[in-house]
């Protein structure tokens, strides 16, 4: 049997070149793979004063940081090429305790930086958590798997009956400070709107404060950044500012209770609300509307595991819905945000029907699991399996309630 002839060895210098391409390939990958057109999460882009005294934080610290790295980096090298083995030279060298003075300046040294640091930072900290009485006052609240926004539009210092209650849209003032109370209904998330602010926990039966200011009107995104259950990916945030003005009228119609649809002028939205108050009622309110039906089901008490679901009343004022995870109008600029001069627009019928046909499908939410101990309640909203007339209806009527 002949023996396969052996490959000739191939060079080193050969092999030391592809090794050292693969090095500078490696880090130069993910460098590009950091870059994006379009981001619009980007923490180093700020879009108001607290977003920004954070990025002048991150500018000083990282400049510090470049600092110590390139002389610690130089000094490793020093070291290795000054006192280096050198070829014939096989003697141990001769052991010291060390430089007294060295030792003392590279002690205190990280020390004065780290001094300089923290005190920066925590001014910094003040700055941006600095709270004044007549800032407009929010409270954010936490749900599996969307956010809650309370207005506290009758001034009594609380968040409850008679205040505006709304969902996935956070709609301030521009050029406002303004103070949100961030809490959560079940399990910790995180809110956190980058081009505004940094994070802020959401933890149950605790309220933590964060103030936002945008400087000028407009959609800005964020992340729940907490993971918080099965759909965490899936609960996104939306801050929307708009001139004073705009939004002096935005919240004075947000107290407004929503209105039957004419029977005469519109009967499929009509219909859609007689449909929407006895299949929806257990779980969602839109005032006007099902308020009795409502309360006679439990408030949503009952029925669901958060004891809470979206508020419905003014659901067409808003530009996404599941938790900000689909278009409820169609984003007619193409820059992947519904802004406030497309609510309204056109109709993004195609998500809204395939929410209302199968949402445990659209949106992972485990609506069909049943507790453990008897408990009948569910989280999510589960497949009503809607017939298709059925879901016109109800598309009809949800587009009214603007």
């Amino acid at each position: 049997m002949q023996s396969r002839p052996e490959r000739p060895a191939r060079p080193a210098t050969s092999s030391r070149l592809r090794r050292g391409r693969l090095a500078l390939v490696l880090p130069l990958t993910l460098l590009l793979s950091a870059c994006a057109s379009y981001a619009p999460q980007d923490t180093l882009r700020p879009k108001g004063p607290f977003a920004r005294a954070i990025d002048n934080l991150w500018d000083g610290v990282f400049a510090i940081a470049v600092v110590v790295f390139f002389f610690v980096q130089l000094g490793t090298l020093f070291i290795i090429i000054r006192f280096r083995r050198r070829h014939g030279d096989d003697e141990l060298p001769s052991q010291t305790h060390g430089n007294p003075r060295l030792e003392i300046a590279w002690t205190l040294l990280p020390a004065v930086i780290l001094a300089v640091v923290a005190f920066f930072t925590l001014r910094t900290l003040f700055d941006i958590k600095e709270v004044d009485e007549d800032d407009l006052t929010i409270r954010v609240v936490g749900q599996q798997w969307w956010w809650e926004y309370q207005y506290d539009t009758n001034g009594d210092g609380t968040f409850g009956e008679g205040d505006v209650v709304t969902a996935n849209d956070l709609v301030i003032p521009a050029g406002v400070d303004v103070h949100l109370e961030v809490t959560s209904n079940d399990v910790i998330h995180s809110f956190w709107i980058p081009s505004l602010n940094g994070k802020m926990d959401a933890v149950p039966g605790r309220v933590h404060p964060l103030m936002i200011n945008a400087d000028e009107p407009g959609t800005y995104v964020g992340q729940c950044t907490e993971f918080c259950g099965l759909s965490h990916a899936y609960m996104r945030q939306r801050v929307i500012a708009l001139p004073m003005d705009e939004f002096e009228a935005w919240l004075e119609a947000q107290q407004e209770d929503a209105e039957m649809p004419d029977p005469d002028e519109d009967p499929e939205a009509f219909a859609g609300a007689e449909l929407f108050t006895t299949q929806c009622s257990g779980c969602h309110l839109a005032r006007g509307i099902n308020d009795e039906e409502f309360e006679a089901q439990g408030n949503g008490e009952e029925l669901l595991v958060a004891r809470n679901a979206p508020d419905l009343t003014h659901f067409a004022s808003r530009g996404t819905f599941a938790g900000a995870t689909f278009d409820l109008w169609v984003d007619a600029d193409g820059d992947e945000i519904v802004e406030a001069d497309e609510i309204g627009g056109e109709l993004n019928r195609a998500e809204l029907e395939a929410w209302l046909r199968n949402p445990p499908e659209q949106k992972p939410m485990a609506a069909d699991h049943v507790p453990e101990g008897g408990d009948d309640r569910v989280r999510g909203m589960p497949n009503f399996n809607l017939q298709e007339d059925q879901i016109d209806q109800l598309v009809a009527f949800l587009a009214t309630l603007d």
